[in-house]
């Protein structure tokens, strides 16, 4: 493991930025691929780059205090653009680059954003088109400057600038302001703002997480000391920059031990480019492990047939010893090692090989719990998957999951310095130095986050076993009882459900019901490719999801989940009866999602209300439009005559077990 000096009662990022620079200024601190083609960028260049972006902000007025929007994917020059904000003693606020021109209003003027920084022609006219519809923010947002400008020669707004007109007007600033950047650095403490983070809002509009450079800094460093993290270690930079798992799995534990940051070419390459880097270090959250299992299902299912069956019977031998091999236990014999070492040749290495996973010493997944067998699948190839519990709230980091005591119904231990407690009605409560300073211009929030013992309230339910381990059950408005008093856990049903490639998204209903009944969502590529197969043709979604074929195909995945939960004591009440296929995608951009892909289930309960009751009325099919929103702003109209179908549902394996009340 390598650290950086810097004390913490002293570290900043624009310090431990510079310190690498001086102590590695060769070493490569990012990759990007451009053309085809990774070029990299060592610290000692980043340096010189962050401070030529400073002082040209400066040079435009940017000063100590102000918020800095950044809006694009994973390029090296918005996380300059970063540091060169915290440099000055600003504040970057990342936005969802794939958020419409609405949604981004809110958090611009939210935040007060007068400066951003932006990826292209595309964030650009948002921009644009945002000024032109909000008089405030036409006032507020005077400066946008763009990295690549491809698209703009014919825009001549004042407010636009290129980034390396930016940081010429700041080569300039600074050698006509000899020790000003130097200055700036020093004078920033460890207790102010290093980023706002917007939450995902699945109950309401966002809220922007402040959080300091102490907070970040401290979880970074206990991250790098977990996992022995170090200078030699890749990470591949994926994830949406709004996001806080991507501020701290790549941002903040690159300047705490200089480990080097790779960027895609584009979202679209970002599996090739993957496979090309082989990080050494992952993380993602589960929607990004259920993407790479479908893809591989799909090739098995195109593939020969003496292929499929090897990759199934190997398959087996995995599941069955792959998680006792990983974890080193003793209990193996030698027949299924060999068995398990065959397969490690043709079927696991390759597999791992083609995916980019061949370097990976660890993999985290977070965000939203993760489906069983999605987690047996990974593990039992051989890849060290494991998972963490968290929030944008808590620095994400509160428990982890160590190597080699890793459990399926489980997120691990607190981690070093985290204090995490149950209260009498089972909520989970974090107590941690990565805890957030505030809600953005929200006092009124934090007060009911935070209570006076410091304890932040997560809205988890939770209990710890036996050995410290703690489980998160779902989140605890949601978690609720069937009507005859058995538990519903809505998202442990959905989690079994996607495991099945061909299922992308489902919303489970019960609360207070007599049975569980769902929303199904298919993905288009795996059911497509199903489809084409068997020769049935179909025109789009819409037309894919109403084939009798695939409701077949959906209702045996379904009837699949209840033989399991059937053998479960807690959740056998909650087998799906009956299901429905949705004729339309679920969408952020309608609300239906949130930008990290989490489920409004409120929304979709209110909006989608005629549907439940047709499931729960025991008709066939229902009728329902509903307005979508395209990419351009433009609205539509979807209709569509949705079928119900019944699911096969198993006796109990043992007496279900009713639901108490806490105390």
């Amino acid at each position: 493991m390598e650290e950086t000096s810097s004390g913490p009662g002293t570290a900043t990022f624009p310090r431990l930025l510079l310190q690498h620079a001086r102590e590695r200024p060769g070493a490569p601190a990012f990759r990007e691929k451009h053309l085809g083609i990774w070029q990299a960028s060592s610290w000692a260049h980043v340096a010189v780059e962050v401070r030529a972006f400073a002082c040209g902000l400066a040079a435009l007025g940017f000063k100590r205090g102000m918020n800095l929007a950044i809006i694009g994917d994973n390029r090296p020059r918005l996380y300059w653009a970063m540091a060169a904000a915290q440099c000055l003693g600003g504040v970057p606020v990342p936005l969802y680059q794939d958020a419409p021109a609405a949604d981004m209003a809110y958090v611009l003027e939210d935040a007060d954003i007068g400066f951003a920084v932006v990826e292209d022609q595309e964030q650009v006219d948002k921009l644009f088109e945002i000024r032109d519809t909000h008089p405030h923010l036409a006032q507020l947002l005077s400066h946008i400057i763009v990295d690549d400008e491809r698209g703009l020669r014919n825009y001549a707004q004042a407010q636009l600038h290129s980034f390396a007109a930016v940081q010429a007007l700041g080569r300039r600033y600074d050698a006509d302001h000899p020790g000003f950047f130097e200055t700036q650095v020093a004078a920033g403490q460890t207790g102010d703002i290093a980023v706002i983070l917007y939450t995902s809002g699945t109950t309401g509009k966002p809220k922007g997480v402040c959080h300091s450079h102490a907070a970040m800094i401290a979880t970074a460093t206990v991250l790098v000391r977990f996992d022995d993290l170090g200078a030699a270690d890749d990470v591949l930079c994926y994830l949406p920059l709004a996001w806080v798992g991507d501020f701290l799995y790549s941002y903040a534990q690159s300047h705490v031990c200089g480990l080097c940051l790779n960027c895609p070419e584009s979202p679209d390459t970002v599996m090739t480019d993957l496979r090309e880097i082989g990080p050494t270090y992952y993380f993602g959250p589960p929607r990004v492990y259920e993407n790479i299992l479908t893809q591989v299902m799909i090739r098995i299912e195109d593939a020969s047939w003496i292929k499929r069956g090897l990759f199934h019977h190997f398959m087996a031998v995995a599941r069955r010893v792959g998680m006792r091999i990983l974890d080193r236990r003793g209990d193996v014999g030698l027949w299924d090692r060999l068995q398990y070492a065959l397969g490690s040749l043709i079927i696991y290495g390759p597999l791992k090989n083609v995916l980019g996973l061949s370097r990976l010493r660890v993999a985290y997944t977070g965000g939203e719990a993760i489906g069983p067998d999605l987690f047996d699948f990974y593990r039992s190839l051989g890849i060290n998957l494991k998972q963490l519990y968290g929030m944008t709230e808590t620095c994400v980091t509160v428990c982890m999951q160590q190597s080699g005591d890793v459990r399926l119904d489980t997120v691990g231990r607190p981690m070093d310095g985290v204090e995490v407690k149950i209260n009498e009605t089972g909520e989970v409560m974090v107590r941690s130095r990565g805890l957030m300073t505030a809600y953005y211009k929200r006092p009124d929030a934090t007060a009911e986050a935070i209570d006076a013992s410091g304890f932040f309230h997560t809205g988890d339910a939770g209990f710890f076993d036996a050995d410290g381990h703690l489980k998160i059950i779902d989140r605890a408005k949601d978690v609720g009882k069937m009507a005859g008093g058995l538990m519903f856990a809505p998202k442990y049903i959905e989690n079994k459900l996607k495991f099945f490639p061909f299922i992308k998204e489902a919303v489970a209903f019960g609360d207070q019901r007599e049975q569980c009944n769902v929303f199904i969502n298919i993905d288009m590529h795996a059911v497509g490719n199903w489809a084409e197969r068997r020769g049935l043709a179909y025109s789009g979604y819409t037309d894919l999801a109403a084939l009798p074929q695939v409701y077949e195909l959906v209702a045996d995945c379904i009837a699949r989940v209840n033989a399991d939960l059937a053998q479960d004591a807690l959740l056998a009440g909650s087998q799906v009866h009956r299901f429905m296929i949705l004729h339309k995608e679920l969408d952020p951009d309608d609300d239906e999602l949130t930008r990290t892909r989490k489920v409004r289930r409120g929304f979709i309960a209110e909006k989608y209300a005629v549907l439940i009751e047709a499931l729960y009325a025991g008709r066939t099919s229902q009728y329902i439009e509903t307005q979508v929103k395209f990419e351009d702003g433009r609205h539509g109209m979807v209709a569509a005559d949705l079928q119900i179908r019944d699911v096969q549902v198993y006796p109990a394996a043992v007496a279900p077990v009713a639901m108490k009340r806490a105390a």
